[in-house]
């Protein structure tokens, strides 16, 4: 995939195009029916596929004291829509002045004069983009069928409600990672590097895993979790790239608290590994119980001991999905493979599902 950040230096070899235009903030499920849809256009028109998005999110400009959360922020959003197979990514920096652009010359100048667009892919919710929010799929079909595009446009999808980023923040926000898997259509993920802590795990006997806290992705609730950590750093085939962990959220109550939330992680039953200063991804799987604070540190190994016991039973009791040929190879405490989610390339790979929500 190839990525850039100003229209004007759009490499030939990507024009024309079909493309589509959203935050795509979480990749989620109903971001990965119109991302299908996109390169399902674009092989029907032999031509490139191209996903147009913006940094940073309208709303931080707009709205920065009531403006979202970011799910997959950055790196963690660009590898999750390269791994869905776009040809091209266009990263448009969103400003005042950016958004003071009628809908219909945002549309004209972006697609039709830079990117030649030869159909143009979108949710059925696609608005409110342009100046005065006027954008909507109406005008898209009246400009396609004046200026010569196709317009495609993909009927909102989910369960029992429409996927959006909003309803995966409100997942997450509960701690109820596991509902925020099936609007992902994969467990949610942070990446980032392993720094040192208060140590206080080590002498407790479950040294931890401390992510920086410039890691990229949404912090779930307080808590602990059942999870995966992978080793960003480590070969593909590596047999302990990812491996088992209870991932622990939140303050540390007991010894009074720390000022920042932490995100630390237990590789269960492994004392002897050194990870400081390589970067991880930590997928969470469950939530095993909010965080609490004990009256003593004999009680808080007796929870600790409980959790992890109730993490292996959460992450090895179903069976696990078929490993991929790009997948890693996870180890178990003994040494021996135990069912592990595939960690792709990068650690930002993801199974596409059908489905949509292009403004989110």
């Amino acid at each position: 995939m190839h990525r850039w950040t100003r229209l004007s230096d759009t490499p030939d070899s990507l024009t024309p195009c079909v493309a589509t235009f959203g935050n795509f903030d979480g990749v989620h499920r109903g971001h990965q029916s119109v991302i299908n849809a996109l390169i399902t256009a674009a092989r029907r028109h032999q031509v490139p596929s191209v996903t147009v998005t913006f940094d940073p999110h309208p709303g931080h400009v707009f709205h920065p004291e009531s403006a979202p959360e970011i799910i997959t922020p950055g790196e963690l959003r660009e590898h999750l829509l390269a791994d869905l197979g776009i040809d091209g990514l266009l990263v448009l920096h969103f400003d005042r002045e950016f958004a003071s652009q009628s809908a219909r010359d945002f549309i004209v100048s972006t697609f039709v004069e830079g990117l030649q667009v030869r159909a143009l892919v979108v949710g059925a919710d696609a608005r409110g983009f342009g100046k005065d929010y006027t954008g909507d799929v109406q005008l898209l079909r009246e400009l396609g069928e004046e200026l010569g595009f196709e317009v495609i446009v993909i009927d909102d999808q989910g369960d029992d409600a429409r996927w959006s980023s909003s309803r995966v923040r409100e997942r997450l926000a509960d701690g109820d990672v596991a509902h925020a898997a099936e609007i992902l259509g994969r467990p949610h993920r942070l990446v980032g590097e392993v720094v040192h802590g208060d140590h206080r795990g080590r002498e407790l006997g479950f040294p931890t895993a401390n992510m920086s806290p410039t890691s990229l992705g949404l912090i779930p609730a307080d808590g602990v979790y059942a999870g995966w950590l992978t080793r960003l750093d480590q070969p593909l085939d590596h047999p302990e790239r990812t491996m088992p962990a209870a991932i622990s959220v939140g303050t540390n109550p007991t010894f009074d608290g720390t000022r920042a939330r932490r995100v630390e992680s237990y590789v269960l039953d492994r004392t002897d590994l050194d990870l400081y200063g390589e970067r991880v991804m930590v997928e969470f799987i469950e939530r095993i119980r909010p965080t609490l604070k004990f009256e003593s540190v004999e009680e808080l190994l007796d929870a600790m001991n409980d959790d992890v016991a109730r993490c292996r039973e959460v992450l090895f009791a179903a069976i696990a999905p078929p490993l991929t040929p790009e997948s890693a190879s996870p180890a178990s405490p003994g040494g021996s493979a135990d069912p592990a989610p595939p960690a792709a390339a990068e650690g930002q790979g993801q199974t596409a599902h059908p489905a949509v929500d292009l403004p989110d």
